[in-house]
């Protein structure tokens, strides 16, 4: 009885090397990185948008209620004039937005009204991202563009 030996020549098929998966978990790393800041500023911009368009919607909501009512709300009325009737509103027909949360930001604050005793104009405003007045960029104020 005689053993032999049998050899395999290795033919490259077997699997991958550790190289491979590392160079491979390193292209994904650099595709990861680049895409995830576009993504982010592609939200950052969409809330923007957003913003933007819903305060041409509470503009046009406030032309509606001063139509109806002879002068925009006060200050201390704000906003939720256009959702509640006001206390001693004669001819009120709205309300004037949908929802209430169409006076609420993208970024989950409150947009701004301002209205000075007697004035006819106001300012309706989103503080932006970082919720303080002024900023640049997505931190900038979006300001409604329909102003009085």
């Amino acid at each position: 009885m005689t053993t032999e030996k049998r050899y395999r020549v290795a033919t490259g098929e077997d699997g991958y090397t550790l190289i491979e998966l590392l160079v491979v978990l390193a292209i994904l790393g650099l595709l990861v990185a680049i895409a995830v800041p576009r993504v982010v500023g592609y939200l950052e911009g969409s809330k923007v948008k957003t913003a933007e368009i819903q305060l041409a919607q509470i503009d046009a909501a406030l032309d509606l209620y001063r139509l109806d009512l002879g002068d925009f709300p006060g200050e201390a009325q704000g906003l939720k004039a256009l959702i509640e009737k006001p206390d001693g509103a004669r001819v009120w027909n709205g309300p004037y937005l949908n929802r209430a949360d169409g006076i609420i930001d993208p970024w989950s604050r409150p947009y701004l009204y301002k209205r000075a005793a007697g004035a006819k104009d106001y300012r309706l405003y989103s503080l932006g991202a970082d919720g303080a007045e002024g900023g640049e960029g997505e931190a900038a104020d979006i300001v409604a563009k329909g102003l009085k």
